[in-house]
């Protein structure tokens, strides 16, 4: 067994448990352990237990990211809604796309995700060097373009 497989099963043990919350139960308990061994197996047979889907990797450089990245979400809102709230015909829907410079598939997911969970943008394709999205605003593209999410999901992939 790899260290990856031992650590998703652990990953997914302490989910389980904690999502449950049936410590004790004697039906549900074997049934959750069954699920755990399964989907390990499942995954170790598919090989897709690597380094990338390690899930323990990926919380200490994800700390940073998060806040700042809430911090985005935040302001995106306010944004969008002021833009909503003062004038509805100011709205200046549009496709964009923005440069990406993340190497991995995983980058480029942590990147196009990012850019979909800020409001009033929604990512639409993903491509190598390039990520296409709607903004409903010109300031929410001008955002993007400045390209800090976007080195920050860079610094972020090479800490992965």
């Amino acid at each position: 067994m790899t260290r990856y497989t031992v650590s998703l099963t652990l990953v997914l043990v302490v989910l389980w448990l904690l999502l449950s919350g049936m410590w004790t139960h004697p039906i549900l308990l074997p049934l959750g352990a069954a699920s755990v061994v399964l989907t390990v197996w499942l995954s170790h047979r598919l090989g897709i237990v690597d380094r990338e889907s390690d899930p323990v990797h990926l919380v200490l450089p994800s700390i940073k990211y998060w806040p700042w990245l809430m911090g985005q979400i935040l302001r995106a809102n306010v944004q969008v809604a002021a833009r909503i709230l003062s004038n509805p015909r100011d709205l200046t829907p549009r496709l964009a796309r923005v440069r990406s410079t993340q190497q991995s598939d995983l980058g480029r997911s942590i990147f196009a995700n990012s850019i979909t969970l800020t409001p009033g943008t929604v990512t639409i394709r993903v491509s190598a060097g390039e990520i296409f999205y709607y903004a409903m605003s010109d300031d929410l593209v001008a955002d993007l373009d400045a390209g800090e999410m976007d080195r920050r999901v860079t610094r972020l992939e090479k800490e992965l």
